[in-house]
């Protein structure tokens, strides 16, 4: 079975409350932590979630608002004092690395381990044998970057009694079966993957909205996501003041979800002015049944079988 695990570290709107870090969440996978946006505070909430900041990791900051990146100078500090080994990306739109190499500059902190800042745009923007990670443009009051986590396909269920049959000796031949390529026998016969292997099994997505209101570019990349983690700033009386500042409802993330068919729908980006969260969460499952409102440090697992 393959798992991943989503660690909502801050989950406030522009301003933290006791209760609510600003904004970040990180998906864990194999040793391997992907961290979406790093407001402030979110390495403190990384240590209470037992996670490392000398890990391997990737961070993917959706646009250049406060709350979304003060918290990666502090992180980097700290990576620092810990003798970080593993090389560190953070991804972001333009902007990104003039912010940091500022900021690393006016204070005089050199990190001692491999660090690069990448500006991106729309499309792949990493891509490991595994998995890769998509972005789109969001709309936002800024340039801001929605990101989709998405493991590569399983390969489907290999019948070596069906290959026996077909006549395909064991060894080499099986191996490209199972890689979905054809063979071609000793006595010219074809045989394609499809006649010995099930079709494959979809790796798992996840989609991180970064700030945006409800946007059909949002909706294509979270199209049939595990998992869609979406920004929910306002209740619906709010709803004129979310369309004017670029910001989502609860309800406006969930008629997103349920338009991208996804699976799972978590909100977060709560503005401090709600206490009765259930309001927030209510609203969403008048449409979208399965929504869930972010605490910080809730834990979501998304699993998949891998094919017997």
């Amino acid at each position: 079975m393959r798992q991943v695990k989503v660690v909502a570290l801050g989950t406030a709107g522009p301003i933290p409350t006791p209760e609510r870090s600003s904004p970040s969440f990180a998906l864990v996978r194999e040793g391997e932590i992907l961290l979406f946006d790093c407001g402030e505070g979110a390495q403190r909430q990384m240590f209470k979630a037992g996670l490392s900041p000398c890990a391997k990791m990737c961070i993917f900051i959706s646009h250049l608002h406060g709350d979304h990146v003060f918290g990666i100078f502090g992180l980097l500090h700290t990576m620092n004092l810990l003798n970080r080994q593993h090389r560190l990306q953070i991804y972001g739109p333009q902007g990104l690395r003039d912010l940091v190499e500022a900021v690393l500059a006016h204070t005089g902190l050199k990190p001692r381990f491999p660090l690069e800042l990448l500006e991106v745009r729309g499309g792949v923007v990493r891509e490991t044998e595994s998995y890769l990670v998509k972005a789109a443009w969001a709309e936002h009051s800024v340039p801001c970057l929605a990101y989709a986590y998405i493991e590569k396909d399983y390969l489907g269920r290999f019948h070596p009694e069906r290959a026996e049959a077909l006549g395909v000796p064991k060894g080499p031949l099986w191996k490209k079966l199972q890689r979905g390529e054809e063979v071609v026998l000793e006595d010219g016969r074809v045989v394609k993957p499809e006649e010995v292997v099930e079709p494959p099994i979809p790796g798992i997505k996840v989609v991180y909205s970064g700030d945006t209101k409800p946007c059909n570019s949002v909706v294509e990349l979270a199209r049939e996501a595990d998992l869609l983690i979406h920004e929910a700033t306002f209740a619906e009386d709010l709803r004129d003041r979310a369309e004017e500042e670029k910001h989502s409802t609860a309800k406006g993330a969930a008629e997103v979800a349920l338009k991208a068919g996804v699976k799972k729908l978590v909100l977060t980006h709560v503005s401090n002015r709600y206490r009765d969260l259930q309001l927030l969460e209510g609203e969403a499952r008048e449409v979208f049944k399965k929504s869930y409102l972010a605490r910080d440090l809730d834990v979501f697992l998304v699993t998949r079988e891998k094919p017997k």
